[in-house]
This record gives C-alpha cells, structure tokens and sequence, in this order.
C-alpha cells in the first residue's frame, strides 16, 4: 500500500491557496478603499454654476430629445441636485458636531490652536 503525498501540484492544494491568495487581495483592496476612500466627487458646484442647464440643453441637441424627454430628465437632474445639497448638508451637520465634541474638550489655548489647524487644513483643501 501506498501513501499519496499531497504536494504542490495537487489541485486541490493549489485551489486552496488561490482562494486565500484571493480572499486576501479583496479584503486588501476594501481595507484601502475604506481607510482612503474615494475622492469627493465635485459634482454639486459645477450643476449649481449653471452646468445642469448648459448640459440639458446639449443633451437635447446631441440626443435629439423629445420635450417629454427632456421633462423627464429635467425632473432627475433637479433631484439630483436636491438630493446632493441634502447630502452636503448632512456632512456639514456632522462635521460641526464633531468639531463641538472636540472643542469641549480641549483646553482654551488648545481651542485656539485647534481652530489654526482646521483653517490650514481648508486652505489645503481648497487649493
């Protein structure tokens, strides 16, 4: 009688080690995407600026839309922007909640050096 030895080219060997290679790479991959995230996108200033408007009026052109349409995407367009000030707003509440937690915390001299590092950061942010 023989010993079967289960080395490197049994399949299910390798099919083992491909699945944790991989099962690694996604949790790899959501760890960085969750700890970095994504970029903000920049959509909301540019459709308030009067993009939604200069966009329609291409998209009619290009598409060859229907004023029916064009009505309907008129209405997804206004949700859109609704919907994004609604987010905006939201981040807005909790950053300020968060930066009162932190502020009652701190000392006065510390406040004072805290709010100096809140402005540098926004002036990088807005370059």
């Amino acid at each position: 009688m023989t010993l079967y030895r289960a080395g490197w080219r049994n399949p299910r060997t390798l099919s083992i080690l491909l699945l944790v290679f991989l099962c690694g790479a996604i949790t790899g991959a959501l760890t960085l995407r969750l700890a970095y995230g994504n970029p903000p996108p920049r959509l909301g200033p540019y459709w308030k600026e009067g993009g939604r408007e200069i966009s329609l009026q291409k998209w009619k052109r290009e598409l060859d839309l229907t004023p029916d349409q064009a009505a309907e995407i008129e209405i997804i367009l206004d949700d859109f922007v609704m919907y994004y000030d609604m987010l905006q707003a939201q981040m807005d509440d909790v950053r300020a909640s968060g930066k009162a937690k932190i502020m009652q915390i701190l000392k006065e001299n510390q406040r004072a050096k805290f709010e100096k590092m809140l402005s540098e950061l926004q002036s990088k942010q807005i370059r």
